[in-house]
């Protein structure tokens, strides 16, 4: 799947400018497209500067693609359900693709830059059904590893 999601990251007619407006109040999600059998749907993310996830797991599977600008990853392990401790940060700049698999897949998003991000998420479920694919949000207290 990130194979096939790589050569669309690029391509500056991908979204249409009303997909690409950001929403002050938080990040705006647009599903773009679900399979028939509601397998997988595709979904862009825009980031503002400064907007942030929740620190959250997911249902299903997800890849994710950097189309435009950069974004800011921290993953998370869980301590016995009362604790996350922060593992790694991450800097994933345009072009860069990587996959999340449940469980473990605990994470915040962040656009730390001064510019517009916008990802494309894959995820392995159909979000037609429900307005998100997250999970469970974690507001618990972050030891740093």
């Amino acid at each position: 799947m990130t194979g096939a999601l790589i050569p669309f990251l690029r391509r500056p007619d991908l979204l249409t400018t009303a997909q690409r407006t950001g929403n002050p109040a938080g990040y705006r999600q647009r599903v773009l497209y679900v399979a028939d059998d509601g397998a997988f749907s595709v979904v862009a993310l825009v980031w503002l500067p400064g907007q942030a996830t929740p620190i959250h797991d997911h249902l299903s599977w997800c890849v994710v693609g950097v189309h435009q600008g950069e974004e800011s990853e921290t993953r998370y392990r869980l301590v016995d359900d009362r604790l996350v401790v922060e593992q790694e940060g991450l800097t994933s700049p345009t072009g860069t693709v990587a996959g999340l698999i449940p469980p473990g897949d605990i994470h915040r998003v962040t656009n730390a830059g001064d510019d517009v991000a916008i990802s494309l998420h894959v995820y392995g479920a159909d979000l037609r059904q429900r307005p998100s694919s997250i999970r469970r949000c974690y507001d618990l207290p972050i030891s740093r590893a």
